[in-house]
């Protein structure tokens, strides 16, 4: 299930590039679809508003793109491979439960600030949990980001509690998406107050793994 969950998340674009020149093109329209939902508000922006900026017909970003929901996967699907990437260098000196907590503050740190300095990425994110097929890409993601946190720290587990680990796990990557919306409808201070909150959670639901 959960590879087929992965395959669609990758599915979104209408037609994949082969050559370099159609590369270009796709970077340039989600550039500018970016840009726009960063400026207007995704409710805002237009297939036809995005082809005219991008510096082409609309007819190119069909080619494509199906619909603007695809534009928006696309979008998550790259930030997500960025999230990916970061997370797997944060969880690589994982040695035991010091370095676990530590890895799970820096990647909720990390999380929050990419979000809070993309005003894109907080709307796309809003719109993501309002649209069920995006909520259902969302879903699949954070199996895939729970699987490399748990791939990397399983082993210094007991094996009768490595599936109860798992499905905490899932849950603290699923639950940190609406901990960041919420810190960031705050003040600076009550944010990082909510954020120091739910590390504590994370920090005492860890420890009695290694009891």
């Amino acid at each position: 299930m959960k590879q087929s969950k992965r395959a669609a998340a990758g599915s979104q674009l209408r037609r994949r590039p082969k050559q370099e020149r159609s590369r270009e093109r796709i970077d340039a329209i989600l550039a500018t679809a970016k840009r726009l939902i960063g400026e207007k508000g995704i409710d805002a922006v237009t297939m036809k508003e995005v082809g005219a900026l991008a510096g082409g017909p609309i007819a190119t970003v069909y080619h494509y793109f199906p619909n603007k929901s695809a534009i928006l996967a696309t979008l998550y699907e790259r930030f997500s491979e960025v999230t990916r990437a970061r997370q797997q260098e944060i969880v690589t000196d994982i040695d035991g439960l010091d370095s676990m907590i530590a890895a799970s503050d820096r990647m909720l740190d990390d999380y929050y600030q990419r979000v809070a300095g993309d005003p894109a990425i907080q709307d796309l994110q809003n719109a993501i949990q309002a649209d069920k097929a995006l909520q259902n890409l969302d879903i699949a993601e954070t199996h895939h980001q729970a699987d490399i946190f748990c791939g990397q720290v399983i082993h210094l587990l007991k094996y009768e509690r490595r599936d109860e680990f798992r499905r905490l796990v899932f849950l603290f990557f699923q639950l940190a998406g609406g901990v960041v919306r919420l810190a960031l409808t705050q003040d600076r201070a009550e944010g990082q107050r909510t954020l120091d909150d739910y590390k504590s959670i994370i920090h005492s639901q860890l420890r009695t793994f290694f009891d």
